[in-house]
């Protein structure tokens, strides 16, 4: 069975860096055909992914985002984490890690997301 977990403080001040790590546990971060997603959901608003990290460790982030976000990867820990610099009360939202599977086009497992308030 597939689990991710996310973990990450709840709280964070302007402008500081945001840095969540997602635990994935019954699957290797590393297999192809995955690619291993930070999405978020704002307060009445849609999901918007982040970026993502493929099994070969190169990234791909939203053009929205892309100046403050990066992803990167521990693979004897088989976790990776999100870096999101100077940070806003907007940021504030719902952040789920999720993988994507490439061959089926769709995201398959998810975390059960953590709540992130940016506030001074």
């Amino acid at each position: 069975q597939v689990r991710l977990q996310e973990s990450g403080p709840g709280l964070v001040k302007p402008p500081q860096t945001f840095s969540p790590t997602c635990t994935v546990s019954g699957a290797s971060i590393t297999t192809n055909s995955y690619a291993w997603n930070w999405i978020r959901q704002p307060p009445g608003k849609t999901l918007e992914c982040l970026g993502y990290i493929r099994a070969d460790g190169s990234t791909y982030f939203s053009p929205s985002l892309k100046s403050r976000t990066s992803i990167s990867r521990d693979t004897s820990k088989n976790q990776f984490t999100l870096q999101l610099s100077s940070v806003t009360p907007e940021d504030t939202a719902v952040y789920y890690c999720a993988r994507y599977d490439r061959d089926r086009l769709g995201y398959d497992y998810w975390g059960q997301g953590t709540q992130v308030t940016v506030s001074s």
